[in-house]
């Protein structure tokens, strides 16, 4: 049984099946809610119920207290409708989003290949005649075999190839997808996918000098977007700061220093942060945000940045950045919440992290 979903204040109703979660629909359905650890823990996607009864879910008691719940507060990401409802929410307009629907999407296993000891990189060719459409440093959500459950992947691949799409996975020790996808997945497997999700995408009609900072996988959604720019004959001045702790870790580097020779406009600053002394790399050594310091001579003003890694990473970035004078509104991140991370405590220095 469905019911219907009317999201004000901009009026919108939506279909709502059975079980499905408020925030699923609505992403289903184009329509963006705020919202970070999808586990009922972070309180980031907390709603007003105006009308209509809800069932709250797993909705933790610390994100969402007995008189919230009392009140007509409730999380989207747990919260399932009992009865047709209206919701109170602030939906967040950006210019350059492109609000697309999420979708189901089957496909087969086309490559595998080792980018890094600890990182495959893992294409998908789609089943789906045009692909998936989705804007450039967006994620999908890769189902895990004969499970309900899924896990998060950045996109990078750019959209232009929309029909194969790449996933960098790197192997978290006692991870239950990604060690599935290092040592059990093979080519020819069929999977599941759904997608695209985030908020994380470029800025463009800001049209304003770009840094990308990067580590480990997380280079993955930096890729999809740069490319994507230069596909389109964008030159404005674009840097990538990329680490990794050694050279074997460092992946795509080649790509990246033919796109500097071949591209004016774009910049490529690779960094290690634990390569022996006795190594040939005669690049920077240290970590993503002291690279980016030196880089900039700690006037980071003028440009919009986009963040992608570990949260350790995107933290000590953060507040480089913000010390040389860039701040909030320009500074934008795409973080993936595990149940345990989103019980730890957010950056007091950025409110939307």
């Amino acid at each position: 049984m469905s019911y219907q979903l009317t999201i004000e204040p901009i009026g919108q109703t939506i279909d709502v099946e059975d079980g499905q979660t408020i925030l699923e629909a609505s992403l289903r359905a184009g329509l963006y809610l705020p919202h970070a650890c999808c586990h009922g823990l972070c309180a980031t996607c907390k709603i007003q119920v105006l009308d209509g009864d809800v069932d709250h879910g797993e909705a933790s008691n610390f994100s969402l207290m007995d008189y919230e719940r009392d009140g007509g507060l409730t999380l989207a990401c747990c919260a399932t409708l009992q009865s047709d409802v209206t919701i109170e929410t602030d939906i967040e307009v950006e210019v350059d989003a492109q609000n697309l629907p999420v979708n189901d999407f089957s496909g087969t296993v086309s490559r595998i290949e080792n980018l890094t000891p600890t990182i495959k990189g893992v294409w998908v060719k789609l089943n789906e005649a045009n692909g998936m459409r989705f804007q450039a440093g967006q994620y999908i959500n890769l189902q895990l075999p004969g499970e309900r459950t899924s896990r998060a992947f950045s996109l990078a691949n750019t959209p232009s190839a929309a029909s194969e799409v790449e996933l960098n996975v790197r192997i978290v020790p006692g991870g239950k997808a990604t060690t599935w996808i290092h040592q059990t997945l093979q080519v020819g497997d069929a999977v599941r996918l759904a997608g695209p999700y985030g908020r994380f995408f470029v800025r463009k009609s800001a049209a304003v000098p770009m840094i990308f900072l990067a580590g480990g996988s997380g280079l993955s959604s930096p890729r999809s977007m740069i490319i994507d720019l230069l596909e389109e004959g964008c030159e404005l001045p674009m840097t990538l700061v990329y680490g990794a702790r050694s050279r074997d870790e460092l992946y795509y580097h080649d790509v990246f220093a033919a796109l500097e020779t071949k591209h004016a406009n774009f910049s490529y600053v690779p960094t290690l942060s634990n390569e022996p002394d006795e190594s040939d790399w005669s690049g920077f050594r240290g970590f993503v945000h002291d690279a980016a310091k030196a880089c900039f001579d700690n006037d980071f003003r003028g440009h919009k940045a986009y963040l992608c890694g570990p949260p350790v990473m995107i933290d000590a970035c953060i507040t480089t950045l913000m010390q040389g004078r860039l701040f909030e509104a320009d500074i934008f991140t795409e973080k993936f919440f595990s149940a345990t991370d989103a019980q730890q405590s957010k950056s007091p220095l950025f409110k939307k992290i």
